[in-house]
């Protein structure tokens, strides 16, 4: 059968060629239909994959916008602050959009892509993949259910981990606010949001307190020169080496593939040689937190905390919810959630049994779930609308707000 819905793919990068990859695993339900990307390289690679025609491929989403509407619906995976002029535009057009988290990087932005959508009426999801990750979504089953009771607390922790830490905050894309955004909206928007789908309630008020501890020139071993490549007297054992990560390691994956598009030794030495992975992770620009925790206090009298951390071998997040009858222990990078009930205690593990793709699987289910709302013309099969995502993200606006006045700060604060 023919593809009833098509797709254009708004930047090419590594995210948004895994959005095509899973576009184009739907079979007859949708294709990819276009691509918007500014690098060539990256483009032209899509491109070939993909078998789009030369009319389709386009060096900017401005040009694709400008050209007689060719599909249904596009993808946005540009970096974060170039998230709202697409969204705005391509919904004003018509377009379904699934947008990926954070879906903007001023609350005002935010807003704007909210509004956009309701006038607009078209199929929108945010890429909050949390709510799809089989494991969290269990999670949320089995606290609707009333198993544990009524949740009381809960706490969620996510370990970033030293290494992703260093390569995505420290060196990459998102380690400098005035470029990206800050720490908590760029990694753990979608903790947040899933803590509040959890809990099922608005949040009334946040406090959160982190700092940038330790990638700062302060921690510096001595002698350590501006990149790894310049005779560093710490390099062989510096756990953060760019010639360790980026050079003398599986350099086709993630995360060393992204310091380079040829992925021979030689182009990623040069690579670190001259660009930015190759920067000591002590004399770089960064200046997001490298750890934050938030507290949160929800109109049914549900307190959470959650801690975000850089300090960690390996990443994940873990997660502990208290009931009324029970509780709950579940970490993502296991294959089951442990419950205990209070009468009788006794002890239940539920196996959840291995789930492939990025994100547990939830970036396959996030975008099945709105092809199937376009397909369906049914918005309730998105888990993460326009609307839904504005009011998580509010609350993440809140408690940056709060480490950075350092106090209580009201979510009624933050509305218009």
């Amino acid at each position: 059968m023919k593809p009833s819905i098509k797709v254009a793919v708004i930047g090419a990068g590594s995210r948004g060629s895994g959005f095509g990859e899973i576009v184009r695993e739907a079979g007859h339900l949708a294709a990819v239909a276009g691509v918007a990307e500014p690098k060539e390289n990256y483009r032209r690679a899509f491109a070939e994959r993909h078998e789009l025609p030369d009319a389709q491929v386009f060096a900017t989403w401005e040009e694709m916008l400008e050209r007689p509407k060719f599909c249904d619906a596009v993808i946005i995976s540009t970096p974060d602050t170039g998230h709202v002029r697409p969204a705005v535009a391509f919904l004003e057009r018509g377009y379904h959009v699934l947008l990926e988290k954070p879906m903007a990087t001023t609350l005002a932005d935010c807003r704007e892509i909210e509004a956009a959508q309701r006038k607009a009426g078209t199929m929108v999801a945010i890429c909050h993949s949390l709510r799809y990750q089989k494991g969290f979504s269990k999670v949320k089953e089995i606290a609707d259910s009333g198993f544990i009771g009524r949740i009381v607390t809960l706490d969620q922790i996510e370990q970033v981990g030293f290494w992703h830490q260093a390569h995505s905050f420290v060196r990459g894309n998102w380690a400098n606010e005035a470029r990206s955004t800050f720490m908590l909206m760029a990694k753990s928007c979608h903790d947040i949001d899933y803590i509040g789908h959890l809990v099922g309630n608005p949040c009334r008020s946040v406090n959160s307190y982190g700092s940038l501890a330790y990638f700062c020139a302060e921690s510096a071993p001595a002698g350590a020169p501006q990149r790894c490549t310049e005779g560093c007297p710490a390099e062989q054992d510096c756990p953060y080496s760019a010639i360790k990560v980026y050079v003398n390691s599986r350099r086709e994956a993630w995360p060393a593939a992204v310091c380079s598009f040829d992925h021979s030794q030689e182009a990623h030495l040069e690579a670190i040689r001259t660009g930015p992975y190759g920067r000591c992770v002590f004399h770089c620009d960064n200046d997001v937190v490298d750890h934050q925790v938030v507290s949160m206090e929800f109109e049914n009298h549900v307190t959470a905390t959650f801690t975000m951390t850089a300090f960690s071998q390996l990443s994940g997040r873990s997660l502990r919810v208290n009931g009324t009858k029970g509780e709950l222990h579940f970490h993502d990078k296991k294959d089951a959630i442990s419950l205990r009930t209070f009468a009788d205690n006794n002890s239940v593990e539920i196996a959840l049994g291995a789930e492939p793709g990025v994100h547990g699987g939830g970036d396959v289910r996030v975008v099945a779930s709105w092809l199937q709302a376009i397909s369906r013309s049914d918005e309730s099969l998105i888990a993460t609308n326009a609307r839904q995502s504005l009011e998580s993200h509010t609350v993440v606006f809140a408690a940056e707000k709060s480490r950075i006045e350092k106090r209580r700060v009201e979510i009624s604060e933050m509305r218009v």
